[in-house]
């Protein structure tokens, strides 16, 4: 069981502890809440407010349409998920010195992955996999976990992709967590945690 969310701290740190078993990394998502490793503890999260894509506003550039039009790169979903999540975890990143991605968050998603929860989004180019995104699926919703991105632009059009794909298949909420650049440009935005919350709760019925 987890606090009510509006019992988080202003940073918005719900609860520390327990453990990333299938059961309670759902019974998190459910409630709009996501886990973050600093040191040996997991911390569990739900900012307010959360910064969330509506698949109806993605942005997609001049650039970046062209690119798609251009077949630019494979886009595949679901071959090379423990790949994925392996980039995620050891590409390095500007400002970044470490990553919250352990070996147990790696082996948890992984379970997740093989129970149909967890799914890869996939940038290939000449066989080989450059970039790309995993997160949870869940009703209508994606909560967005990590990206990486070894090629220009493969990470941008991986999420480009594949929101294309959850629209088309009725997701209407993506979670992006908390705010990036990145992730703005593309279209997402601020919401309210108690708006965010309730539109979980019908989204995941």
């Amino acid at each position: 069981m987890f606090p009510p969310v509006d019992q988080a701290e202003p940073d918005g740190l719900l609860a520390v502890g327990g453990d990333l078993s299938v059961g309670r990394l759902l019974l998190a998502y459910r409630q709009g809440i996501f886990p973050w490793y600093e040191g040996k503890h997991i911390l569990w999260w739900s900012p307010d407010p959360r910064f969330v894509l509506f698949p109806d506003e993605l942005k997609e550039s001049k650039s970046m349409r062209q690119l798609i039009r251009k077949n630019a790169f494979d886009f595949r979903v679901d071959t090379a998920f423990s790949e994925v999540i392996t980039n995620c975890k050891t590409v390095a990143r500007r400002g970044q010195e470490s990553t919250w991605i352990t070996d147990e968050v790696r082996n948890a998603y992984i379970r997740l992955h093989k129970e149909g929860y967890a799914h890869s989004a996939e940038a290939w180019l000449d066989g080989k996999l450059v970039g790309g995104l995993y997160g949870i699926r869940m009703g209508r919703a994606f909560f967005g976990e990590s990206m990486f991105s070894k090629e220009s632009n493969a990470s941008k059009y991986a999420f480009i992709q594949y929101v294309r794909r959850l629209r088309g298949e009725g997701v209407e909420l993506i979670d992006c967590q908390v705010y990036t650049e990145h992730l703005e440009s593309l279209g997402a935005r601020m919401i309210p945690r108690s708006e965010f919350v309730k539109k979980l709760s019908s989204l995941l019925q």
